[in-house]
């Protein structure tokens, strides 16, 4: 089995703990070589500053490829595009176009009086640029807003059309939601590579309460497992093999990328990529 090729998702810190667990995280993981590290945009554009400045560290300290997310919340089209380009000027050129979530209290998203009205204007504005490298996301299972499961492939062909180049999905927890959405994709007409998220289970509550969120399907053999496994303490063994299956299966049936969701904590991420054949380069840990 030749091994994937990698990339990790973080999100910015909010405190001096988060701060150390961030560069923690990245030192951990950058010897596994990634094609590229995302970083989060909070809900509501909450993050925006920390975000900008997680980015810029990392691609200058740490020689990463780094795809920094940007949003449609709260912000104009002015506001939005000055801070593309200030990534522009930093040597980022790679970004998560999303729409964004809505700030805390709000119930569904309201675009910015002189903002973009949705993800697709946002991509089409940056596409224009012709300075990025545009990644978005998927939905493999519907998107809780979404009409239906054909609406998200509909909307994800909508993204590409605008000038997206590849698309990172939500996570999910079997192999046959990747792939019934990645034939769905094909037979829309999308070529664009599309990445299957991964989120090791590090907290089984945490990520049950996430997937209720996000829409998430969890399967009840999951649950059966993950309830008997916390009772004999063995649920980081039980992470790490059910998510090494999964990543398995993926690269059997043909999936090359794999993007980690980590959360700022590496473990399990780092033993999943062990156990997939993925051996760090141990002169990276001391690139900062």
């Amino acid at each position: 089995m030749t091994p994937p090729r990698l990339s990790f998702e973080f999100f910015p810190p909010q405190s001096l703990d988060a701060s150390f667990r961030l560069w923690d995280t990245v030192q951990t993981l950058a010897p596994l070589a990634p094609e590229f590290v995302s970083v989060t945009y909070g809900a509501g554009g909450t993050t925006r500053d920390l975000t900008h400045d997680a980015v810029t560290t990392i691609h200058k300290h740490y020689g990463l490829n780094v795809a920094a997310h940007l949003t449609c919340v709260e912000a104009s089209r002015e506001e939005t595009l000055a801070i593309a380009d200030s990534y522009a000027a930093d040597g980022v050129t790679e970004i998560v176009a999303l729409r964004g979530d809505p700030p805390k209290g709000q119930g569904r998203f309201t675009p910015h009086p002189d903002g973009f009205a949705d993800s697709c204007e946002l991509i089409a504005a940056l596409a224009e640029r012709q300075e990025f490298h545009i990644r978005v996301g998927a939905y493999p299972d519907p998107h809780p807003e979404a009409a239906s499961a054909a609406a998200d492939v509909d909307w994800l062909k909508r993204k590409i059309d605008a000038g997206a180049t590849s698309a990172i999905t939500q996570f999910f927890f079997e192999t046959e939601t990747f792939f019934r959405f990645r034939d769905a994709c094909a037979r829309a007409g999308i070529e664009a590579p599309i990445i299957p998220g991964i989120l090791p289970i590090e907290n089984w509550n945490g990520v049950r309460k996430f997937a209720a969120r996000c829409g998430a399907t969890v399967p009840g053999w999951l649950a059966e497992a993950f309830e008997t496994a916390i009772r004999d303490d063995r649920h980081d063994l039980l992470a790490i093999a059910v998510c090494t299956e999964l990543c398995t299966d993926l690269i059997e049936g043909g999936v090359e990328d794999l993007h980690f969701y980590t959360l700022n904590k590496p473990h399990l991420t780092r033993e999943v990529a062990h156990a997939l054949g993925i051996v760090p380069d141990l002169e990276l840990r001391d690139v900062a």
